[in-house]
């Protein structure tokens, strides 16, 4: 039955209206809830289910949203997020598309930043087993900042007064905003690859959490770990703390700090060259009169040790002439060995050896072939007589003396009583010579029994 006069939806169009109304009705809120069912596909969104104590609603956080999240969403977290109402036309459901999304009770730039030191620390990447020793007197150091700011002045400055033979390069980079921390990542591999740099000082001034949060990124830190050139982080005020700060070879308080850090006064320097320069010339005097003073004891006993070097030499020379007729009378009798043992060698001589063996191979030869006919000979009789035994108890000899062997032709049994043979059965009879087919016609009983 037909209703024409009443609207009939089709539940699409029923979800739509819904959807239509909710969207209109709630574009834009805010929720409290804890997070639960987090699913994070590599399609890069995220979905979720956030819930209070009696209800539920589900959630989804699309890739864009996504990434602007600075912290990791656990399961069991509490949040406040703020976005709009929808309903998901294929399931029937209302969900909430988050835009933004915060921690409660702790800030989301707080929560991001305990969430990576924990991770990198069990890295291992703030190990003091990794930090490097910054140089005594260097004489390149390399910058990171913002060209600027006051931070460079103030290092310029420092690094001139107390090391004015130093040798600066400044990389300048965006110390804050979209795409800094990337660019700092990339000047610290730049001096690492391409620059004479000996220590890198990167860092900037003070101010507020979100304007230091460059070098709290994961890009920077990880930069600062691989360096190969030691690196002094000096980011904001005594009181700022960064991960930049626990991953740097050393941290200063302050960007002036970290000039004085790692360079030190030319001034006191050649000061205590001059003064260490003039205790080593009176040290060097004293020793001097030290060692003349000896020289003037001994120098007395000069004379006894030249008598006694030429004693000596003259006792030298007498070993040696008794070395150099020791030595020939050895030569000599070492000739005379080398003699005798020639001549004990022609005796041996492979070629003497085989001229005797040779002479003594035709006898040998007569010995061999008188040996192979009696053997063969022997041989051949003890062939005939076991030729002749095998002869004699040779089934083919039996058959010889009139003998034959009867087998069955439907299984080649050979038969030995007269019974297992049947009436009419085929048998072959194999003779001395030659087969019989036959027939068996009758089946006699033994006359013996």
């Amino acid at each position: 039955m037909l209703y024409p006069s009443k609207q009939v939806l089709t539940v699409s169009e029923l979800t739509g209206l819904i959807r239509a109304s909710i969207e209109s009705e709630f574009c834009d809120l805010w929720l409290e809830g804890e997070v639960s069912n987090l699913r994070m596909p590599g399609s890069g969104h995220v979905y979720c289910t956030l819930k209070d104590e009696s209800s539920q609603i589900r959630a989804v956080l699309f890739r864009s949203s996504a990434l602007r999240v600075r912290f990791t969403l656990k399961e069991g977290m509490c949040v406040i997020v703020r976005g709009r109402l929808t309903v998901y036309e294929p399931r029937g459901e209302y969900q909430i598309v988050v835009e933004t999304v915060e921690p409660k009770g702790v800030g989301a730039l707080q929560l991001a930043f305990e969430q990576l030191k924990e991770r990198l620390a069990a890295e291992g990447l703030f190990d003091e087993r990794r930090k490097k020793p910054l140089p005594a007197f260097p004489q390149t150091v390399g910058v990171v900042t913002s060209p600027t700011g006051a931070a460079i002045r103030d290092i310029f400055s420092v690094l001139r007064r107390r090391w004015p033979i130093l040798h600066i390069i400044l990389v300048p980079v965006p110390v804050q905003g979209e795409g800094a921390a990337q660019q700092i990542a990339n000047a610290l591999v730049l001096l690492n690859e391409h620059a004479a740099a000996e220590v890198i000082i990167v860092g900037r001034g003070g101010g507020s959490l979100e304007d230091l949060w460059s070098f709290n990124e994961e890009v920077v830190v990880r930069a600062i770990a691989d360096s190969r050139v030691p690196v002094v982080s000096a980011v904001g005020h005594e009181i700022d703390v960064t991960l930049a700060d626990f991953a740097a070879d050393h941290r200063a308080a302050t960007p002036s700090a970290a000039a004085e850090t790692i360079v030190p006064v030319l001034a006191d320097i050649v000061e205590r060259l001059r003064e260490t320069s003039i205790r080593a010339g009176h040290a060097m005097a004293r020793h001097c009169l030290f060692e003349q003073r000896r020289l003037d004891t001994h120098i007395t006993g000069l004379a006894q040790i030249r008598f006694r070097i030429q004693e000596e030499s003259q006792r030298t020379d007498e070993a040696t002439d008794r070395m150099k007729q020791l030595l020939c009378q050895h030569v000599i009798a070492s000739r005379e060995a080398v003699r005798n043992c020639q001549r004990e060698l022609v005796g041996l001589s492979p070629l003497f050896v085989v001229k005797r063996c040779l002479a003594t191979i035709p006898q040998l030869m007569k010995r061999l072939e008188r040996q192979i006919i009696v053997l063969s000979e022997r041989r051949r009789r003890q062939i005939e007589a076991t030729a002749a035994q095998l002869t004699q108890l040779s089934p083919l000899a039996i058959l010889g003396r009139g003998y034959s062997i009867l087998t069955r032709v439907r299984d080649g049994k050979i038969l030995r009583r007269a019974e297992e043979a049947q009436v009419g059965e085929e048998i072959v009879a194999r003779l001395s010579q030659g087969q019989l087919g036959c027939t068996v016609k009758r089946v006699l009983p033994d006359p013996s029994v």
